[in-house]
């Protein structure tokens, strides 16, 4: 941690993992980029840990992710923050829009969508088939009676925010002017059946609440924009400016995951290896063998 009072108050970043698994060589990158994005600019670089998952959160992954961190000579400002403590925001936020009526109870299962999916084939995006709008079309008095004991998702109507919002952009650093399609994602879950919010909304949300003047994260990210944009506008929160960058990618051209049990940083700082020789390394584009940048 380091003090943050001669930093430049305009230019704010953040790296936000997620406390599941252990971090691995593509988050060090990640975590490089917005670390040396920030302070070459004489900004603050903050450390959020995406922990709403209390079903795969885990303390000792907390731990490792600041031991790693801090190995890799990655310094951040400020206390580390926690959107587990941050529940009762995005609460709010959600029911600011079911009153608005863009929000709608989705009761489809996993499997009932896989099998509609088989039926009705549908476009892909970045988090996978578009849902086909089922339960969009349900009758209103239906789904409130079924919503009371049926366990149901809350889903964004799509169609009915771009109605509100109109045409839309964003910045981004690395590709340029982008115009908003938050379309091409469907009606995407801001509240899942397990856990209190998904992605997409806790994190436009933190992001305004933290000052982030500027998003930078990895290119797999970049299509999750257009639906980020789209709540920024809805819920008349900022837009900052956004910076995604390429992902480090084994031979295969697969980009490194925890789920792909790609090696932890953690084996190679507790094998002896240097974490600031490591990021001097990435610095100047030197990867392991197998490793590139994509």
């Amino acid at each position: 941690m380091t003090s943050s009072a001669q930093l430049n108050p305009d230019v704010v970043v953040r790296f936000a993992p997620s406390p599941n698994g252990l971090l691995h060589l593509g988050h060090a990158y990640a975590a490089m980029v917005a670390h040396d994005f920030a302070r070459q600019r004489e900004g603050r670089f903050l450390l959020r840990i995406e922990d709403i998952d209390s079903g795969r959160s885990r303390s000792e992954f907390v731990a490792a992710i600041l031991e790693d961190l801090r190995w890799l000579g990655l310094h951040w400002d400020g206390e580390v923050i926690f959107q587990s403590e941050r529940l009762d925001s995005y609460a709010l936020a959600a029911d600011q829009l079911k009153a608005r009526g863009l929000l709608y109870p989705c009761f489809c299962s996993r499997a009932e969508l896989r099998q509609l999916l088989v039926d009705r084939p549908q476009p892909q995006s970045a988090d996978g088939p578009v849902y086909p709008g089922t339960c969009r079309h349900l009758d209103p008095e239906l789904a409130r009676k079924r919503a009371a004991t049926e366990p149901h998702s809350w889903r964004l109507d799509i169609a009915k925010a771009i109605a509100i919002t109109g045409p839309l952009q964003w910045m981004d650093e690395r590709h340029g002017s982008q115009a908003c399609h938050p379309e091409r994602l469907g009606d995407v879950i801001l509240v899942p059946k397990e856990m209190p919010v998904a992605y997409h909304l806790a994190v436009t949300l933190d992001d305004a609440r933290d000052g982030i003047s500027h998003v930078v994260r990895g290119d797999d990210l970049f299509t999750s924009t257009h639906i980020h944009r789209l709540l920024q506008a809805l819920l008349e929160l900022p837009t900052p400016v956004y910076f995604h960058h390429g992902l480090l990618c084994d031979g295969k051209g697969e980009k490194l995951s925890k789920s792909r049990d790609s090696a932890s940083l953690s084996v190679l700082r507790k094998g002896g290896q240097n974490g600031h020789g490591l990021m001097q390394d990435l610095r100047q584009g030197i990867f392991p063998v197998g490793i590139s940048l994509l």
